[in-house]
């Protein structure tokens, strides 16, 4: 710890007391998220409970170059809070107040710190819900810094179409409010979407404003299986370009319905399917589920297996949103290399197939996993950082898989981000842009204090 950070520390503990902690164990929990990035400690660690305790935070640090890193929940796959400069985790757990329901607008404000279920708990009895759903219980600041999508996306977007408005402390301690909470501005600059996604590169968001949805009248979903992988991703497509507004459509493949099985304790047969979930009223529910099923059949699915009632459909969901910790299971003590790629839905079967090739070369488990309706897909396998020669060839594969996305002209990150890791591949995909965000970062953070070291490299 260098001597303007032990001055610094000292001006937090005064700010702060017993909500500062240094110790080894509270660092360390802060020094990675659920990626095989390696840890990476900071020197201490903030927990505020308000906007104003954030900026005055935020004051010191700058006063002192102390970079600051703020931490959600921990549950992002990049390495975005790892603090490989060292410098002040800021923990917005704290900042857990559900702010404002606001019924006849059918929005919300919320601290950065609340999570996503329990915002959900929060409005279960008010007819309205938060539909984005990464599927780890992670704050909505984390998942508007991250710019989170998951299962719903196809049907209810990501976390760019659900902030109205965010409040978010700057390097110098400047509390602004990018929008207001009307559904749609031309005032200005879009603040508002600058910092969706920003990785907390630009500023700590403190507070966001959501659109909600109405919970539907009826929800059905159900799992069909394929003889071929093809089948299930030509059902895919073909339902996206029949314009149904299916709510979630998620492909897992066999060797991931595998480690479901063994994890979650389900007996899917061992081939390809897709995880389906409709919305709307009774009579429609039926029609779109008609639609897909006539689909299905035409590309040799199985019949449906129904869920029939919610507490089986939050146990087939809940199976598929732990899929991360399945894959992490087959080999104990790895961690997760999940990789991301996006492409137009045009290109979606041919990258996977040529994906699935690739992987036969691999000899080792591979699971594909997918956010299809939205040409997102996964391949998670679990690996050993440490092992220099299995991470040589992961990321060679790694950078075939991205390399593969970007001349089908999709994206080497669906939903993940950038962090540390993809930063070189970033400035592929976006060679102009890179030097743009650069401009906008200096702007913003001239001694690059706001998680130095991701995104984009200031050196």
């Amino acid at each position: 710890m260098s001597g303007a950070f032990t001055v610094a520390i000292q001006e937090l503990q005064t700010l702060l007391g017993e909500r500062l902690e240094t110790s080894n164990s509270v660092r360390q929990h802060h020094a990675h998220d659920e990626s095989f990035h390696l840890p990476a400690s900071p020197d201490a660690v903030a927990f505020p409970k308000s906007t104003s305790e954030v900026s005055e935070i935020a004051r010191i640090c700058m006063r002192h170059h102390m970079p600051m890193l703020p931490f959600g929940t921990g549950t992002a796959m990049e390495g975005g809070v790892n603090a490989g400069h060292g410098g002040l985790s800021i923990d917005m757990s704290l900042m857990n107040k559900i702010l404002s329901v606001i019924s006849e607008d059918m929005d919300c404000t919320v601290q950065a710190g609340v999570t996503r279920k329990q915002l959900n708990e929060h409005l279960r009895d008010q007819g309205m819900f938060f539909p984005i759903d990464p599927g780890a219980d992670a704050s909505i600041g984390g998942m508007a810094a991250t710019r989170a999508s998951g299962t719903n996306a196809v049907r209810y977007g990501t976390m760019r179409d659900a902030v109205l408005a965010l409040t978010v402390v700057m390097a110098d301690g400047k509390i602004v409010k990018t929008s207001s909470r009307a559904r749609k501005s031309a005032a200005g600059y879009d603040l508002t979407r600058l910092f969706i996604g920003s990785e907390g590169t630009l500023g700590i968001i403190c507070e966001i404003s959501l659109r909600l949805q109405a919970i539907p009248e009826a929800i059905s979903a159900a799992v069909c299986a394929f003889g071929s992988i093809e089948g299930a991703i030509n059902t895919v497509i073909e339902t996206i370009q029949m314009g149904v507004p299916i709510a979630r459509i998620e492909l897992l493949d066999a060797a991931a319905i595998s480690a479901v099985n063994q994890y979650s304790g389900t007996d899917y047969p061992l081939l390809p399917h897709l995880f389906l979930e409709f919305h709307g009223t009774q009579a429609w529910v039926v029609e779109q589920a008609s639609i897909v099923k006539e689909l299905a059949d035409e590309n040799l699915g199985s019949e449906f297996k129904w869920a029939s009632n919610t507490e089986e459909r939050t146990a087939l969901w809940q199976a598929r949103h732990d899929f991360a910790y399945a894959a992490r299971a087959m080999r104990p003590n790895a961690r997760i290399f999940s990789t991301d790629v996006c492409v137009p839905i045009s290109q979606l079967a041919q990258c996977i197939l040529e994906t699935i090739a690739d992987i036969k070369n691999m000899g080792m488990p591979m699971p594909i996993v997918g956010h299809v309706g939205d040409g997102n897909f996964h391949v998670v396998p679990a690996v050993d950082p440490e092992d220099e020669a299995e991470m040589v060839l992961i990321d060679a594969f790694h950078t075939r898989l991205i390399h593969r996305a970007l001349s089908s002209g999709g994206t080497c990150t669906g939903e993940h981000g950038i962090g540390q890791g993809k930063k070189d591949f970033l400035a592929e995909e976006l060679p102009a842009g890179v030097e743009i965000m650069k401009t906008i970062k200096y702007a913003l953070d001239p001694d690059n204090l706001m998680n130095p070291g991701k995104v984009v490299d200031m050196s």
